[in-house]
This record gives structure tokens, sequence and C-alpha cells, in this order.
């Protein structure tokens, strides 16, 4: 089996718009979050969102390109521009060799709806322009990077609920592992428009907590009453670990271990049953004992039951060892399909400057919660194995544990 090492990292998100930006809030323990006014005017229960700041292309991308491109796939081509410059990879290289692509993506409603909207009003398919349909594709995002930087290897979007971005790292680990692709671009992007999250907001799921927006987000939390929808995109540049040593690639992390799991219930109930196989899993793979695990970046994304079955879970395979656990949404909110990919890179981060980020806004544990070892404040600490977790609708659970590269 072949060795997996992260060489290059980007982000685009509530918290920073590249990788040292989110470094800061991290550490700051600084909140994304903010009141959209456009949400309540739309008619949501809550207004409450990560403030993502539209992304200006026009200059750094062809506009015949540009087209194509949906709010998501925007986020995910800046996100990429980053961990492709810090991986030392130019469009040279990217045409001379061959790389792979899985990007978690699971919606591209505003393209859908926008489309529909001028068709219904025109009644003239033919006004809806060339970059529609790439647009509101699901795999709007791969088919959009995969052109744009000549990727001529693996090439498939994941779709898998709010897991998308961690499944997405575990394949290309899987894929570079057996020798199948020597570099993959792994990562996932989340659209943050009014029309991408009415549905959820219609289920309850969100935080009406308006009156502090950045204290709304409460992962663990006895107070915590729902999510707070965000997003963005992340890039990881995943190689197989001799041929990054060959082209003097910077090393920043070891990707060690992946785990998965159905729970093959109801469609939207968490279980701790799997979020404990996905992560025994993870953990088997990486041959890591739980004592091992310096730190855990929880799944948890405020919400009553999510967080309580999470924290089940932790407190059964952990016991007494007690890692330091936080989750970042806390400060980002839920970033869904992106989570499992930017939670990875803020992991990373973690691991690179020795600390830990807080779970803010952590004032009182809960009966399941207070089992835990939940970081409320910065902590300093070196990290040489971490664990992070990512749960979907539908039961889809995604574990993954990264080393620090020896």
């Amino acid at each position: 089996m072949k060795r997996v090492v992260i060489t290059g990292m980007g982000i685009y998100s509530c918290i920073g718009k590249n990788v040292a930006e989110v470094r800061e809030s991290l550490y700051a323990g600084r909140s994304g979050i903010g009141i959209d006014p456009a949400r309540a005017e739309h008619g949501y229960r809550s207004p409450l969102t990560g403030i993502v700041e539209p992304p200006r292309l026009k200059g750094l991308l062809d506009r015949r390109l540009r087209i194509g491109l949906a709010e998501e796939g925007e986020y995910a081509y800046l996100a990429t521009l980053e961990a492709f410059r810090e991986a030392g990879i130019d469009m040279e290289y990217l045409e001379r060799n061959e790389t792979g692509i899985f990007y978690g993506n699971d919606s591209s409603a505003k393209a859908v709806i926008e489309a529909n909207n001028i068709v219904m009003e025109k009644r003239d398919t033919t006004l809806l322009g060339s970059g529609a349909i790439f647009q509101s594709m699901n795999s709007t995002v791969t088919m959009n990077l995969s052109t744009i930087f000549k990727l001529r290897g693996v090439n498939m979007t994941i779709s898998a609920a709010c897991a998308s971005g961690s499944h997405s790292i575990g394949l290309g680990y899987m894929f570079i592992r057996q020798g199948l692709q020597e570099i993959v671009l792994c990562g996932g992007a989340q659209e943050t428009n009014i029309y991408s999250m009415g549905s959820f907001d219609a289920l309850s799921a969100f935080s009406t907590r308006v009156e502090a927006p950045t204290k709304a987000s409460r992962p663990f939390d006895a107070g915590r009453d729902g999510l707070i929808p965000s997003g963005g995109a992340a890039s990881l540049v995943l190689e197989e670990y001799e041929h990054a040593v060959r082209r003097g690639a910077p090393i920043l992390a070891e990707v060690v271990g992946y785990g998965f799991s159905s729970n093959g219930k109801h469609i939207s109930q968490p279980s701790d049953e799997g979020c404990m196989i996905a992560m025994e899993r993870a953990l088997q793979d990486a041959r890591v004992l739980p004592a091992e695990i310096d730190y855990v970046n929880a799944h948890a994304t405020s919400t009553p039951q999510g967080d309580m079955f999470e924290a089940i879970a932790l407190d059964r395979l952990f016991g007494d060892s007690r890692p330091l656990i936080s989750s970042t949404k806390s400060m980002t909110g839920h970033e869904c399909w992106m989570a499992g990919a930017s939670e990875i890179l803020y992991s990373v981060l973690m691991m690179r400057h020795s600390f830990v980020a807080p779970n803010i806004n952590f004032e009182r544990p809960d009966d399941y919660s207070g089992k835990l070892n939940i970081a409320t404040e910065t902590v300093e600490k070196e990290i040489n194995v971490f664990l992070s977790n990512s749960f979907g609708f539908g039961g889809t659970n995604s574990a993954l544990v990264i080393k620090k590269i020896k």
C-alpha cells in the first residue's frame, strides 16, 4: 500500500478567504456568522448564516470559463488555485501529468431555480444561455475544475449530504494508496444563496437565536437550538508520498485512516452506532488506538439530537483517554457539503501550528457532552494524530485519521 500525504490546501469561507486568514480566525475563536436580511424577506424562519463574501473572478479567469461556474464552483476555483499554489503545481505540470479529482457537492439550487424562472417567464428555453446546464448539475464543480485545470485522471463528484467533502478525501486516499493515481484534488463546496437552504429551514433545523448571531452556533451546549447554514469551498491536494518527495513538494500531513458506515435506519435520524462504526474503522485502518488520538474535530452541528448521539459515541470510543474535542462549526456554522473537507484543513492548520481551536459558545454541558473533554478556549497543544467526523442525512458516516508527517 502506498502512503498518502497532503501537499497543498486552499479555502474560501466565512472565517477567511485564504489559509492564512482562516488560521488566524481559528486561533482567535472568531465567528463568521451573521444575519442575511434577504432570508427574512424570502420567508425564512431564521436569517442566520455564515457570511461569505461574493468572489470576484473577473481578471482571474476567462469569461468563457466563468459562465459555467455556479456559485459553489466559484468558491472551489479560488480554493483550488491556493491549494495548487501551495503544492507547487502550475498549469505546465497539470498539462503534462495526470491529476484526478474527487469533490463533494450535493446541490446547485440557485442555477436550477434561476433557469426555471427564466423559462416560466419567457416561455423560451433558448434564453437560458450556454452556461445553465453546466451550472445546474450536481457535478458542476468537478466538470468545471477538471476543464479549467486540465485534469485528466479520475473525475467524480461525491454527493453524500454533509459527509460529501470527507468521503471525497477518503476516496482520494484509497485511489492513491492502491496505486491508481499519484495526485488527486479533493474537497467540498457549498452554495450559500437563499435558494439552497429553504428546505432545511422548513424542517426547523436552524437556530433562531437572532439577537446574538455569533453565539447562535453552540455545538454540545445544553442551550443549542439548531444549526447555522454556511458554505464556501475547501480544496486539498492528496499525493503519493514518494511522488511528493521526488517533486520536492511541501508535505503538510499524512492521511492514514478512512472509515465509513451507513445507519440504514431513519432518513434524518442520527445514530451513535453508525458514528461508532465509522470511527472504529478509521482507527483500525490507521492502526491507531483511541488513546493515541490527540484531538477530535467533531461533526457536532449544534442540533439537539445530532450532538447527543455523537457525544454518546465519542464517550463510548474514547472513555478515559479523553482527547481534546471541539467543533469548528461553532465558528463557521455548518458548511454542509464542504464541511468534511474544510474541517480536515482546519485541523491540519491546528496540527501544524500546535493549538486546538475552541468550541466557542460551549457554556453549559448536557448529560452527554459533560463526559467529553471539550476545549472551551484555544489550547496550546502538540497534535500528532487527529480524527475528524462527518455525518449526513440518509445515514452516511465518514471518519478520517490524519498524522503529523515524520
